[in-house]
């Protein structure tokens, strides 16, 4: 039982870790990741389709969800007005089933920044925390 909920947080926490939940920010040096649109799919790095929900923003496959405040989301992002002032290129498609990295090597820039390995770390404390109450006052060990 105990090693079955240890591995539900673990999952859940991964799931956290890839969540691409957006915002977009309104000055480039507020922003994690400089975004620009180009024209076509086959310039783009990632190919991204807008989710209508936060939970179905889920893993780094370009499923994203765009928040109304920046404390909830995963990623600021500032979209340029030129490809060479960006990070990243995006094309955004009309179907879920289309969404993806087209150049894996830039995956790492969705990924949490490091100011969230901190909370991550008191969320996994708690969390190990509340299992093992629970665990002892169930009576298992």
């Amino acid at each position: 039982m105990k090693n079955l909920l240890l591995l539900v947080v673990l999952f859940t926490s991964i799931s956290i870790l890839k969540a691409q939940k957006v915002y977009s920010v309104n000055a480039d040096y507020k922003a994690d990741v400089k975004v620009y649109v180009v024209s076509a799919d086959y310039k783009a790095d990632l190919l991204v389709y807008k989710v209508s929900a936060d939970y179905k923003a889920k893993g780094n496959e370009g499923l994203w969800f765009f928040t109304d405040a920046d404390y909830k989301a995963s990623k600021k992002i500032y979209f340029v007005d030129a490809d060479y002032k960006a990070d990243l290129n995006i094309f955004f498609v009309e179907s879920d089933y289309k969404a993806g990295w087209k150049d894996k090597a830039k995956q790492h820039l969705l990924y949490l920044a490091a100011h969230y390995s901190e909370l991550l770390s008191k969320y996994y404390k708690l969390i190990i925390n509340t299992l093992q109450l629970m665990l002892k006052n169930t009576g298992e060990h």
